[in-house]
């Protein structure tokens, strides 16, 4: 009995492996139901966004984007970018990851966004997926704290971005695959805003486009857990509570276990039982995301200044 039980769990933990993000298969479905099984009582997601398309548009939506389909990639992007913002027109940190509060309460955030951006235009045949964040337009760093669908066109990209009254935003650091390895790159912009190409944070080498690929499904679905991880009540953020905390420790343990190269879930899970007082523990997660960071090729500002408030051995490579 015992050992029926250990398969159903390694089998949920793989669900969805491998999948893509396209609308209405596998890899989005998984991701739903993530999300339906911590938030009861909201409508199916796939049918209320149906609905709510038809409403906003008078058009069904697989007709639209057969339309948009004809119309090429950077038109279907534009149509996407708007449509998503006009169905999802509330913006939240605290719940907006949640697939079933954006179809109780119309709320989005930058993950969900970028995943329901690239899902339509997958479905429209086009290359898409996600890249995270770590430097904005204006040059400000964060530890990977945004994400951005990406439209590949073979000799450019294009990042499309619903935060931004714009789609097309010139981000000026992302974090994405290349070689199969997550890798921090500084994308090289054309006067309308596509990605000529792609400099190696790490390694100074310059990308084609094409040499650069999105995040794969088991990444984007550790974010998720990342999101519930960081934004429990009583956990991480505070004001913290024993339950709180016990909560986002489970949540990032299943963040990490979908990718354990995930270096801003581990690096969280760390802080987390930092706070618990697991102190031993906490510094081998954190050095373990600083590996995971500089075998990327950089790290941010927090982790390192956390490797440095702790007192952590430094790291065995360089990295700028």
């Amino acid at each position: 009995m015992k050992r029926a039980l250990w398969i159903l769990a390694f089998l949920g933990s793989i669900e969805g492996l491998g999948q893509s993000l396209v609308w209405d298969g596998e890899g989005l479905k998984t991701l739903i139901r993530d999300s339906y099984r911590e938030v009861a009582g909201a409508p199916p997601f796939i049918p209320w966004f149906r609905s709510a398309f038809l409403r906003e548009s008078r058009l069904a939506l697989e007709a639209a984007l057969l339309r948009w389909q004809k119309e090429g990639p950077v038109k279907a992007a534009l149509e996407v970018h708007r449509m998503v913002k006009r169905l999802l027109p509330h913006f939240s940190l605290e719940r907006g990851y949640e697939f079933a509060y954006a179809a109780s309460r119309g709320e989005r955030q930058c993950l969900l966004q970028s995943v329901l951006i690239a899902a339509l235009l997958e479905k429209m045949g086009f290359s898409t997926g996600v890249y995270m964040v770590y430097q904005n337009p204006e040059g400000k760093e964060s530890n990977l704290g945004h994400a951005v669908a990406v439209l590949k066109l073979g000799k450019e990209d294009l990042l499309v971005d619903a935060s931004d009254p714009t789609p097309f935003v010139e981000h000026r650091g992302v974090f994405a695959q290349a070689g199969g390895v997550y890798r921090f790159l500084k994308p090289v912009y054309s006067e309308d805003h596509a990605i000529l190409r792609y400099v190696d944070v790490g390694r100074g080498q310059t990308l084609k486009p094409e040499e650069v690929t999105p995040l794969p499904f088991s990444f984007v679905r550790s974010q998720f857990y990342y999101y519930r991880g960081e934004q429990t009540p009583g956990g991480f953020l505070g004001p913290a509570t024993p339950q709180g905390l016990a909560r986002s420790e489970a949540f990032l343990r299943r963040a990490v276990a979908l990718e354990p190269k995930n270096p801003l879930a581990t690096y969280l899970l760390g802080l987390v039982l930092k706070k618990e007082g697991r102190e031993e523990e906490a510094k081998a997660l954190l050095r373990k995301a600083l590996d995971l960071y500089g075998q990327a090729g950089y790290i941010p500002p927090g982790p390192r200044n956390a490797s440095a408030s702790l007192q952590l051995a430094p790291l065995p490579f360089s990295w700028r």
